[in-house]
């Protein structure tokens, strides 16, 4: 029992009230489950907390077309409102709920369930992180908002959205990039692997524009960006031994050290299983900051 009840507590809650199939027991309850109790649509109303604020028009209609023939497939997940008496407050299915008004339905499934404002919120996010069309950015400040308003760690996300860790820390280091080239990720003028290998770039807004006005694929990008930081001496050798070739891991790797010491880190690995991991620091002040985080003062 005391196991149910601490999964139920975790991130896993919030998954678990996605699934069409949600982990509730007993008759009634798995009954609601599987068909919604259908409710006036004037008694819905949105999560005013909701972390998508855009909706497609083109999309809504299309799904408004398809609810307009053949119904509400999977209930909406909603809770009591919080201040206002005989209305509910969605938890999950906020983009069904503006196309079945778009569809002029006058009722919808919903599960009711009874949440806190800190679990709807973090159902919010992992419903946002489900969708398909979420460019790489709003995935990435997704887990960035998991991660510091309710302390999931990268192991924790990955385990529980079934994805790779390190495809979670690779998105996060997007959100270390200057606004206007993660701008330009959301605008769909680069893909994540463009922005991914303009992280170490010393000018990656201006490589940036190089990479959308050339029409640049990923690799090439990738080549740019080691021939702009190469000046002469150090860089050819350490790529020399391999370091172009790293892994996901060893890269994610890099952007989490990077983004906690706010100071350049590569980690270079050789064949032997030993390497190196290089700190480059821009003055003083982070020589001596970086001197105490090692002493442990």
């Amino acid at each position: 029992m005391s196991d149910h009840k601490t999964a139920k507590r975790g991130l896993g809650r919030g998954l678990s009230a996605l699934m069409a199939d949600m982990d509730i027991s007993g008759a009634t309850a798995s009954q609601t489950s599987r068909e919604g109790t259908m409710i006036p649509i004037e008694q819905i109303t949105a999560n005013p907390d909701q972390p998508r604020r855009s909706f497609e028009p083109t999309a809504l209609q299309e799904l408004a077309d398809s609810l307009r023939q053949r119904g509400v497939l999977q209930p909406l997940i909603v809770r009591p409102h919080p201040r206002d008496e005989g209305l509910y407050q969605i938890v999950a299915g906020e983009r069904r709920w503006r196309a079945a008004q778009m569809a002029q339905l006058h009722e919808l499934p919903v599960i009711i369930r009874e949440f806190s404002d800190t679990e709807v919120l973090e159902v919010a996010i992992i419903e946002n992180i489900q969708r398909a069309d979420l460019n790489a950015i709003e995935e990435a400040a997704s887990y960035r908002q998991l991660m510091d308003r309710f302390g999931h760690t990268q192991e924790k996300l990955a385990d529980a959205l079934n994805k790779s860790r390190s495809h979670i820390a690779n998105l996060l280091r997007l959100l270390n990039l200057p606004d206007s080239i993660q701008d330009f990720v959301k605008e769909g003028k680069l893909s994540a692997g463009h922005a991914r290998a303009l992280i170490t770039a010393d000018n990656p807004v201006a490589l940036a524009r190089r990479v959308i006005d050339g029409g640049l694929s990923v690799r090439e990008t990738e080549g740019l960006v080691r021939k702009k930081s190469e000046p002469g001496t150090s860089a050819p050798t350490r790529r020399s031994s391999g370091a172009s070739e790293k892994d996901a891991d060893t890269r994610a790797l890099e952007g989490d050290l990077s983004a906690h010491l706010k100071m350049q880190v590569v980690i270079n690995h050789v064949d032997s299983g030993g390497g190196t991991l290089t700190v480059t620091y821009r003055d003083l002040d982070q020589l001596d900051a970086l001197c105490q985080l090692l002493g442990g003062n």
